[in-house]
């Protein structure tokens, strides 16, 4: 049943990825209640109402269910428990099952591998003696990663040996996870996808990304890639999708080594930091988009208007205060957007920009040139 303006949308998760999220629902004017332990959140400061509760508190849940006409989330370590919980009440979209599918690192893998799509070669270790099993399948360097809850380069180890792995192994705790060979790279890639509940998807451009630390630093769109192989990631993301049942918005990051071969490196059942670049570069942002797939609306378009570089802005440009924020705005064709956080600690996103220009190139050039000017 299509939800009009006017209706209840619940936001499981109160960060940056809601925050944009209940922005664009209100404009649409839809309320936004927001589920989430922390009082002074992203997406808290902005929605309708917030309740601030744990996402297994029982009461909370109920209330929470009981008020929205449908439940979307903004990250993917909500228990599938919760979310099962709340479609007793109202539509959840993504599912459990969609959602518990990315929790996993190794179940995520074997998903991949079960659609006809190629990961970055791994062994699964859930136990010391699983490292040595893999000496033979699996060549060093490789990168030591705990299966759940790790992301932006946190709960993993580049190891250059077995001997490292099983010490780093000892040091995440001993808990499950994937051993993955580092390959060599040409560019990274991500695509954000949309889908409906009748099971239509629609890409964005292929955006390609930079990190830096383990952290996205930069997306360029569009992608410095040729035609076919951006066919190709559009093409694998859609069929992941498909075969998740998967209702809202999606991003399928990859890995392009040098050899041009496409490999999975992982979903998130979410929108995506590779996909800011749609609020000021595409008539319909990746936030409205996810309010028109879970409300049942049509589809937005998804051209890109403009070449765009996003650049991810951490706490460690604030240097303990403000950044010089004059310099960026002085540039007329690069949009900043901060979050609300209250407190700027290094590695945290508190916000990004994103700029503008006649071709990608200009577009780099302009934005590294105002990184260096906040730095």
């Amino acid at each position: 049943m299509t939800l009009l303006p006017g209706s209840t949308i619940g936001m499981l998760g109160g960060g940056q990825l809601g925050r944009m999220f209940t922005v664009a629902a209100r404009t649409l004017g839809y309320r936004v209640i927001v589920l989430e332990p922390d009082p002074h959140s992203p997406a808290g400061q902005l929605a309708d109402d917030h309740i601030t509760a744990a996402y297994d508190n029982k009461a909370a849940l109920a209330m929470f269910g009981e008020a929205c006409d449908v439940v979307t989330t903004e990250f993917e370590n909500i228990p599938a428990s919760t979310l099962e919980f709340l479609a007793q009440y109202c539509p959840v979209r993504p599912s459990a099952t969609a959602v518990q599918m990315a929790q996993d690192r190794i179940v995520e893998k074997e998903f991949v591998r079960s659609c006809g799509l190629l990961p970055a070669p791994f062994a699964a270790i859930r136990k010391l003696e699983d490292i040595a099993a893999a000496d033979g399948s699996l060549h060093y360097p490789a990168i030591l990663k705990t299966a759940r809850f790790g992301y932006d380069g946190k709960g993993q180890a580049t190891v250059k040996s077995a001997a490292e792995a099983e010490a780093a192994f000892a040091k995440l705790g001993g808990v499950d996870c994937v051993l993955e060979q580092r390959v060599e790279l040409e560019r990274e890639i991500s695509v954000i996808l949309a889908r409906s509940v009748s099971g239509e998807a629609r890409c964005y451009p292929v955006a390609e990304n930079e990190h830096r630390n383990g952290i996205l630093h930069q997306t360029i769109v569009p992608a410095r890639i040729d035609v076919q192989l951006a066919e190709a990631a559009r093409a694998a993301a859609t069929r992941m999708a498909e075969r998740l049942g998967f209702i809202g918005v999606m991003a399928v990051e990859f890995f392009v080594t040098k050899q041009g071969e496409l490999l999975v490196n992982e979903m998130a059942p979410r929108t995506h930091n590779s996909g800011h670049y749609t609020l000021d570069a595409c008539l319909t942002s990746q936030f409205e988009q996810q309010v028109r797939m879970v409300c049942e609306l049509p589809f937005g378009d998804t051209h890109l208007l403009s070449p765009v570089v996003m650049v991810n802005l951490l706490g460690d440009v604030w240097h303990g205060t403000q950044p010089d924020w004059l310099a960026l705005l002085q540039s007329a064709n690069t949009k900043l957007h901060l979050y609300g956080k209250r407190e700027a600690r290094p590695g945290r996103k508190m916000g990004h920009y994103c700029t503008l220009a006649e071709n990608v190139g200009a577009a780099t050039a302009e934005a590294e040139r105002i990184f260096q000017q906040l730095q």
